[in-house]
């Protein structure tokens, strides 16, 4: 005899009988206190279509292969299609702002951080380590919350706090790090990138970078905070930022907030247009990011668009090039990229976009 569990919706009612058949569905509803139609607690014999009108689901073994296999063909689905909106590149959850250094008045840069990360009262966090850990003579180098801070509240922030260490074992500390835990964004200023690796690589400090992203919040920074959002750290060198690719080989990977990418800044005004082409000669498999001063790119999953005041290099060794020309191409204000498909999907008007209003 096969068991009825109710579920609700219409369910076959199975048998390996032909011809008229009863409401197997409903016969053994009196056992169960559901309501059955009077044709089946009759013991008439029913000849309208075998489905249910009290939609309970046979447990039988015939429809228990039958709802496991869809069960699991539907939990394939699901899974393949969740595997492939899975970003290639950008982070699945939240947003990055990456600056290429210079100063971002006018450029609409600092109004989408911050309304990113929830206004002017949301907490964000911002990370000064860039800019050294030590002195000259060896001495730990010192941050006054205060005056980092300062240029901060002075644009109206309200809740915005400083983190800093240049201890690795103080970073990988609860103490330490659960300044994050709400943070809605996370801001990395300009210097040697290589500073912040030394300060949070493999820590509980980075991980809770990682989470709010994961909590749909914002990361961004400018000059060496831009190249530390990157997979490949270029000018990673503890000798000077002349240098491409480090031979240092703990100073070889930034975060990867933005994966497969290698990010230089400062291209126009230091003239850097070209210096990615040898980093992508040796690793094929990146994509090259170089970013103009008081230039952005706001990036959300594998797509980005350019936001700021002039230019963004972008070396991709898929594409053909002819012989006279330099082996990338360039993007303006406004152009949104596809990462993943190398792509231009929306060309903008080669302005400068109009910077948004703060929100309060």
């Amino acid at each position: 005899m096969c068991a009825i569990a109710h579920f609700p919706r219409l369910t076959p009612c199975l048998s390996r009988e032909s011809g008229p058949r009863p409401w197997l569905s409903c016969r053994l509803t009196k056992n169960l206190g559901m309501h059955a139609p009077a044709a089946a607690v009759s013991g008439a014999a029913d000849t309208r279509p075998t489905t249910c009108a009290t939609t309970p689901m046979i447990s039988c073994p015939y429809v228990m292969r039958l709802n496991n296999a869809n069960l699991i063909f539907a939990a394939i689905l699901a899974a393949t299609a969740a595997f492939a909106q899975e970003p290639e590149y950008g982070p699945a959850r939240g947003t990055l702002v990456i600056q290429g250094g210079g100063s971002d008045a006018g450029t609409g840069i600092f109004e989408t951080f911050v309304n990113k990360a929830g206004g002017l009262a949301a907490k964000i966090v911002v990370v000064p380590t860039a800019g050294g850990n030590r002195n000259p003579d060896g001495t730990v180098k010192q941050y006054r919350p205060e005056q980092v801070l300062a240029p901060w509240k002075k644009r109206g922030l309200t809740n915005v706090w400083m983190l800093h260490t240049h201890d690795p074992k103080v970073a990988n500390t609860e103490e330490f790090a659960s300044v994050l835990h709400d943070a809605k964004g996370v801001w990395f200023e300009g210097g040697r990138q290589w500073n912040i690796v030394d300060s949070y690589a493999h820590t509980l400090t980075l991980q809770e970078f990682r989470k709010v992203l994961e909590r749909g919040g914002v990361i961004g920074g400018s000059s060496a905070g831009a190249t530390i959002q990157g997979d490949y750290l270029v000018r990673g060198a503890i000798a000077g930022p002349q240098i491409m690719m480090t031979p240092e080989p703990e100073h070889e990977h930034g975060f990867a907030f933005l994966r497969k990418v290698a990010i230089d800044q400062h291209i126009n005004t230091r003239n850097r247009w070209d210096d990615l082409i040898p980093v992508i000669q040796k690793y094929p498999n990146l994509l090259g990011i170089g970013l103009s001063e008081g230039t952005a790119i706001v990036v959300t999953g594998d797509r980005f668009e350019v936001i700021g005041k002039w230019k963004v290099a972008i070396h991709d060794n898929t594409r053909q090039y002819h012989p006279w020309e330099k082996p990338y191409y360039v993007l303006s204000p406004g152009d949104v990229y596809n990462m993943k498909t190398r792509r231009i999907e929306k060309y903008g008007n080669g302005s400068p976009v109009e910077a948004p209003a703060l929100v309060k």
